[in-house]
Parts: structure tokens; C-alpha cells; sequence
């Protein structure tokens, strides 16, 4: 006899209706077996990192498209060193049909290295809708940021916002991942409260390592205190075991109210396992 699907198997698997993963540009190859476990349209975002060029950045951006997945390609404002540059990227972007979707972001350099100070700057600087740009991701901190207070968070969140309406663009947030579903339902509340209505996509780590998670979260701020990675299914005594986010997804599901929360759906965090987050969600709804 089979098994009824379990209540909070069936909202969690709902919550996963549209939800969206990220690769590095060195994961191009992986696309193709990624792309046969994702729906079409899958939104597959395209990190910005220092060690990748411009080829690199558009080359896993067309893989992405020409395989029937929506690319959302990163912009890092404090990486780029010129206006110059930014157009060539974007207008790069647009020759392989890449630039209807892109996330922007400050990061990591703790000064720019040119015009562009932070992700506001760029949406500001009228450079991605004259290349095609129609939806701008924006990020979001439920467990704040190491470096940065949270009255600047919340105001620069909200300016962002208000600057994408402003500009006739379309939006969303992304949250960084974390291991709480309270701090992250809390924050989704306060975001609301805060005037921000844009769809928000909740950062869950995609299937990873134990070590490999726990390193993540020390370097961007994320907690893991000994109860809280307990209850998402870490093991501190086992660190070379595994974990999914089945319990923290099943969680959020069970605590999700449109009426409150908003339009919230689901972004993974792959940490260079793109096609094993991309079979994982596959099983997890066919679970449903």
C-alpha cells in the first residue's frame, strides 16, 4: 500500500513551484546535466567572481539560455572599474540574450575599484536598461552582515527598491542563506513592514558537506549556534556527513502566509553542486 504524501512534503514542494539556483562560471560543463533535472525557465543565476573575465561570465550566461533556462547573470558594482566596463558586460550580456535578468550587488571589495560604490549606483546609472535589462535582483540579509550596521541594510534595501520602481524595473530579493527559519520569516515580516513589497526569494543552502556548509556561513556572518544547525540536520560531532535543507524547507513552508509574507519563493545555494542541488529539488517534489 503507498504511503499518503505527507502534509508538510506537499506545502514545501509547492514553495519550490519557481525557485532558482546559482553557478559559478567554471560549472558550464554541468549545465547540460543540470538543465535535464530543471524545468524550462528555471532562473539560474551566474555568480560574479574575481577570478572569472568577461568570457568566462557570458559564455556560462549563453549556456544557460541556449538550453531553454533563464540566466541571471551577477553584477558586482565594486568590481567593475569603469562604466566602460559595465557596458561591455551587459552589452555582451544582450548579444547571446542574456540581459533581461540580472542580480546586482555590491560585493566583496571593501573599497570600489571604480565609479560604482554599491548596487544602488549601478541601477541608478541607466546603463542596464540600455542594454536590454528588465528585472533587477537585489539582496537581502535576515542574519544581518558582518560589516555592515542594519539601519544601512534596511535603508540601502529600501532605496534599492524604490529606485528600481523609479527606473520602470521590475524586482525581487534574495536573501542570504541561513540555517533559521524563524530569523528568516522574521526578517520577510520586518522587510514587509519596512515598505519593501518586491518577490522574495529565501537563500537555502543547496546539499552540501557539513565542513563545506559550516565554512560558508563563517565567511558570510551566517549563524551556527549548536542548536540551531542541529535542528536543519547538522552534525557538528560528524563533520565529513551530508545535509539537505529538507527540514529547514518543510519549516518554512508550514509557516508561510501569503496574506503575510508575500510573494516568497525559493533560491539554492549550490556551493559548486549544481547538479546535485538540481537533482535533489527534482526528487524532494516528486516526493510530493
Amino acid at each position: 500500500m503507498v504511503a499518503p504524501p505527507r502534509p508538510d512534503v506537499e506545502a514545501a514542494a509547492r514553495l519550490l513551484e519557481d525557485f532558482s539556483l546559482e553557478m559559478t562560471g567554471k560549472d558550464v560543463a554541468l549545465v547540460p546535466e543540470a538543465c535535464a533535472r530543471l524545468s524550462p525557465g528555471t532562473r539560474v543565476n551566474v555568480t560574479f567572481l574575481a577570478h572569472e573575465d568577461l568570457r568566462m561570465r557570458v559564455t556560462a550566461a549563453r549556456a544557460v539560455h541556449d538550453l531553454g533556462l533563464v540566466p541571471v547573470p551577477h553584477v558586482a558594482a565594486r568590481r567593475l572599474q569603469s562604466q566602460g566596463q559595465l557596458e561591455e558586460f551587459v552589452g555582451a550580456l544582450q548579444e547571446v540574450g542574456a540581459s533581461e535578468h540580472v542580480f546586482v550587488i555590491g560585493g566583496d571589495p571593501q573599497s570600489p575599484e571604480g565609479p560604482y560604490a554599491d548596487a544602488l549606483s549601478v541601477i541608478g546609472s541607466g546603463v542596464l536598461q540600455a542594454h536590454g535589462v528588465q528585472h533587477v535582483g537585489i539582496s537581502g540579509y535576515p542574519e544581518g552582515h558582518p560589516d555592515i550596521a542594519d539601519s544601512v541594510l534596511w535603508r540601502a534595501l529600501r532605496d534599492k527598491a524604490s529606485a528600481l520602481t523609479a527606473a520602470g524595473l521590475q524586482g525581487s530579493v534574495i536573501t542570504q542563506f541561513s540555517f533559521d527559519p524563524d530569523a528568516v520569516l522574521e526578517w520577510v515580516v520586518a522587510a514587509r513592514d519596512h515598505g519593501v513589497d518586491l518577490p522574495i526569494r529565501v537563500g537555502v543552502p543547496g546539499p552540501a558537506g557539513v565542513k563545506r556548509l559550516l565554512g560558508y556561513a563563517t565567511r558570510f556572518g551566517v549563524g551556527t549556534s549548536a542548536g540551531m544547525v542541529r535542528r536543519y540536520g547538522l552534525s557538528l560531532t560528524n563533520l565529513a556527513g551530508s545535509a539537505g535543507p529538507d527540514r529547514f524547507l518543510r519549516t518554512i513552508a508550514a509557516r508561510y502566509d501569503e496574506a503575510v509574507h508575500g510573494d516568497l519563493r525559493i533560491h539554492f545555494f549550490t556551493f559548486g553542486g549544481l547538479v546535485a542541488t538540481a537533482s535533489w529539488a527534482q526528487d524532494f517534489r516528486s516526493r510530493g
